[in-house]
C-alpha cells in the first residue's frame, strides 16, 4: 500500500484499465494513460478557473512501468503554478494493481492548462 507521503497532489480520478485499452499483451496503451491524465488534468484546472480551460502543452513524459487490464489507474493533480490565464500542473499516475492493495507509479508529467473565456479567447484565472 502507498504512503501518504509516497504521491504529490490531489486524487482527482480514479478508473478501470478494460480489455478494450489495452494492446494484444494485455498491456494498456500508453495514449489511454495520456487521455486520462489530461481529464485529470481538466477537471482539476476548470475548478481553479471556474471555467473552461485547455490543454496547451505536455511536458516531459515516461512510462516507467505497465498498466495492465484490471488495473486501478489513480491520478494526482498538484497546481504548481497559476499564471495570469494558465496553470501548471504536475501529474503522477499511479496503478492500484489488480485485486491487490500494491499501489506503483507509472508515470508523471507536467501540463499546462489555458482558461478561456465564452467565446474561447484566454482569459485571466481568478484570484482563490
Amino acid at each position: 500500500m502507498r504512503s501518504a507521503a509516497a504521491t504529490t497532489g490531489e486524487l482527482t480520478l480514479r478508473t478501470l484499465a478494460m480489455p478494450g485499452d489495452a494492446n494484444a499483451a494485455g498491456d494498456i496503451f500508453g495514449g489511454w494513460v495520456m487521455a486520462q491524465m489530461d481529464l485529470a488534468c481538466g477537471i482539476r484546472a476548470a475548478e481553479r478557473a471556474r471555467g473552461r480551460v485547455v490543454t496547451a502543452a505536455v511536458q516531459e513524459m515516461a512510462f516507467a512501468m505497465p498498466v495492465k487490464i484490471g488495473d486501478t489507474l489513480c491520478v494526482y493533480t498538484d497546481i504548481t503554478r497559476v499564471g495570469r490565464t494558465s496553470m501548471t500542473l504536475a501529474v503522477e499516475v499511479w496503478a492500484q494493481r489488480y485485486l491487490t492493495h500494491t499501489m506503483e507509479k507509472v508515470t508523471a508529467a507536467t501540463f499546462v492548462m489555458v482558461a478561456l473565456d465564452h467565446e474561447g479567447k484566454p482569459t485571466p484565472v481568478p484570484a482563490e
